[in-house]
């Protein structure tokens, strides 16, 4: 796989696990499901991790940055 189709698929996946974890988000708040607190935070977490990732994929395959990590979360489990 070439580094361009490697930011690519890396963006794309960033991508939809942003999305999944938004679309649990928008289950809460706009659609008022509920759910406990504790949950609510985890939901909220994830969302905000792979918001980062998918910020910093889409940096990185528009080349405007590096690879160096904005953020280091020190969590790799995002679902």
């Amino acid at each position: 796989m070439s580094e361009s189709e490697d930011k690519v698929a890396v963006y794309t996946e960033a991508y939809e696990t942003w999305q999944r974890h938004l679309a649990a988000l928008h289950e809460f708040f706009l659609e008022k499901k509920r759910i406990d607190p504790l949950r609510l935070k985890g939901i909220l977490n994830r969302e905000a991790r792979s918001k980062r990732k998918y910020d910093q994929a889409r940096l990185r395959l528009l080349g405007i940055e590096d690879d160096t990590p904005l953020f280091d979360d020190g969590d790799e489990d995002d679902e």
